[in-house]
């Protein structure tokens, strides 16, 4: 059967198809609909882990068990799961094991622009690239198939183009496989110095091989067209290139991105005029190419940043663009903002007027930092806000103490905040953290975490209690605040500023957009009493704005949150009727 996928869709389905037995991820776009995708299949066991290094070992443990498992995350998420990655190329696997990691070239939802590519060759394991929805299927099911045959973890990488368009798909059947039987042996899978000094051969070897399997395997293959222009591609850079030349260029198309092959290259260069090579971000086929003596047109007509397009690709290599439309009139911008009745947008705006330093960390909450709040100063990776305010606050001592915030989400506490909290209870700095519990992790579609009390299926799971979990770590002042209240956020804020002892402030109200969240009626602006004073767009609310110099109200937006009502002096914004 037939049928039009998403590239995460198509993903999921290869892991089902191939008798993937456990799943185990992180949220991150583009690669979360991997993992909610296959846990819609019953066959196969689905979590979410607390970060991506948790879920890279729990995959490792359920292959080691005999079982074929998965683990997947963003670009960033291989960062923190690089430590277990690069130690499981030694040890090898039992069962299959593969790795999704889905680039995001372009930073539509990231903190930088990296590219994974390096991890395979660093790491020394065989890295797949599909290029549309069909390929992300199959080649998951082969990537089993190399990952026991080599005895070593596959990484396919997918990258936002391609996870999130669509193309067909032709399904097939699951094929079960036998478990493999589990046999203790120290030397393959204790890495201590003794044993890893020995297995390290193996991975050069087994390197080798792939290298030779990647001459002639079906990843990569060979389009002949017009051989005045040869294009080596991948990737959705394949589908830009395909577009744009058609047959007027010759292609190779590289699926297995790494090991690179040699003689491939070689003898599809034999056959051109001229090479060029067609990636986004970094020069790893070119510099590969160059390496074999080629001369080649790459990075010095393609940029090194962002995302390519047919328009991009068409205008570097001298090609006529084709017709396109454009609007005449200047659109206004439209930066992302808080959702209406975002439950971070008081706490925010207290912090604001209090003038704190805020160091903040990765999640919806990040638009913290634009206008009209401007309340986040710092926003480096995972976890960072409570270990960079311990170490500011070790530096300037009172100076900062006083006036000096970290703000981290739920879910990004439980996925690497633990750790610098413990450093603060540990080497006790005066530092006050603010834990932002909108009961959910929201920047990447609610999915569920450890706080939460369910599974990635909704269904009852262990909930961990972060009052308890802070007190146990060694704090003795937590304090629980709804950050619909302002009064009370601007009392806490300054009492836990003003102790001369480490602290933490949980600030707790379920994210807006939560389908079980009961809103109040919308805000009613009563034009007769407002002045038009603008107190109320100091919150940066969408569902407020101003029309001939009063305050307006959307009632497509508001959720009747009040939080604007506490600025207004002259009871213009009034509560809404009871909806019955």
């Amino acid at each position: 059967m037939r049928q039009l996928m998403l590239g995460n869709q198509a993903f999921a389905r290869g892991l089902y198809e191939a008798g993937c037995a456990v799943v185990s991820s992180y949220p991150g776009t583009p690669s979360t609909e991997v993992t909610e995708e296959a846990a819609k299949y019953e066959e196969i066991y689905c979590e979410w882990a607390p970060n991506e290094k948790v879920a890279m070992e729990t995959a490792f443990g359920a292959s080691l068990a005999g079982k074929r498992s998965f683990c997947g995350m963003k670009h960033v998420g291989l960062n923190v799961a690089a430590d277990p990655l690069f130690t499981c190329s030694y040890t090898g696997v039992n069962a299959g094991m593969v790795i999704c990691v889905a680039d995001d070239a372009g930073m539509h939802s990231s903190q930088n622009e990296q590219d994974s590519r390096h991890y395979a060759a660093a790491a020394k394991v065989p890295m797949l690239e599909p290029a549309d929805s069909a390929e992300a299927c199959e080649f998951v099911k082969q990537a089993y198939e190399l990952s026991e045959e080599y005895d070593t973890p596959v990484i396919v990488k997918m990258c936002t183009r391609v996870a999130h368009s669509q193309s067909i798909v032709e399904m097939g059947e699951r094929v079960e496989k036998e478990p493999l039987a589990y046999e203790k042996n120290i030397a393959k899978y204790v890495m201590m110095p003794a044993n890893a000094i020995r297995r390290h051969p193996f991975v050069e070897e087994r390197t080798a091989k792939l290298a030779q399997f990647a001459e002639n395997c079906t990843f990569n293959r060979v389009e002949m067209g017009d051989t005045k222009l040869g294009i080596i591609t991948s990737s959705t850079s394949y589908q830009y290139v395909k577009e744009v030349f058609g047959d007027q260029a010759s292609i190779l198309k590289l699926g297995m991105i790494y090991p690179l092959p040699k003689e491939l290259i070689l003898d599809f260069a034999a056959k051109v005029d001229k090479l060029a090579i067609v990636e986004e971000l970094d020069p790893i086929i070119e510099d590969h190419c160059k390496k074999l003596g080629l001369a080649v047109t790459g990075k010095e007509v393609l940029p090194m940043e962002g995302e390519y397009s047919q328009n991009l690709i068409a205008e570097k290599f001298g090609r006529k663009l084709p017709p396109y439309k454009s609007l005449d009139e200047n659109l206004p911008g439209r930066p992302p903002v808080m959702c209406a009745g975002c439950p971070h947008r008081g706490l925010f705006y207290i912090l604001s007027q209090n003038k704190c330093t805020v160091l903040g960390d990765i999640g919806c909450y990040t638009l913290g930092a634009v206008a009209p709040l401007s309340a986040m100063e710092m926003t480096l990776c995972m976890g960072a806000s409570v270990s960079s305010i311990h170490g500011f606050n070790k530096a300037l001592g009172e100076e900062s103490e006083g006036k000096t915030v970290a703000v981290i989400g739920d879910s990004t506490f439980m996925h690497s905040g633990m750790t610098g909290l413990a450093n603060i209870a540990y080497n006790q700095s005066n530092s006050t953290v603010i834990i932002l519990d909108n009961s959910i992790t929201g920047m990447t579609g609610h999915q569920q975490n450890p706080t939460t009390g369910y599974n990635i299926k909704g269904d009852p799971a262990g909930k961990i209690d972060l009052e308890s979990l802070c007190r146990a770590m060694g704090f003795a002042r937590v304090t629980v605040v709804d950050p619909y209240d302002l009064a009370a956020c601007d009392k806490v804020i300054k009492e836990e500023l003003a102790a001369k002892e480490p602290s933490v402030i949980i600030s707790r109200r379920p994210c807006a957009l939560l389908k079980y969240v009961e809103h109040k009626p919308p805000i009613r602006a009563v034009q007769d009493k407002c002045v038009g004073c603008k107190s109320c767009m100091r919150l940066g609310c969408p569902a407020i704005s101003m029309k001939e110099k009063k305050a307006v109200i959307d009632n497509t937006l508001c959720v009747g949150c009040g939080v604007c009502q506490q600025l207004c002096k002259f009871d213009a914004l009034q509560s809404g009727e009871v909806l019955r």
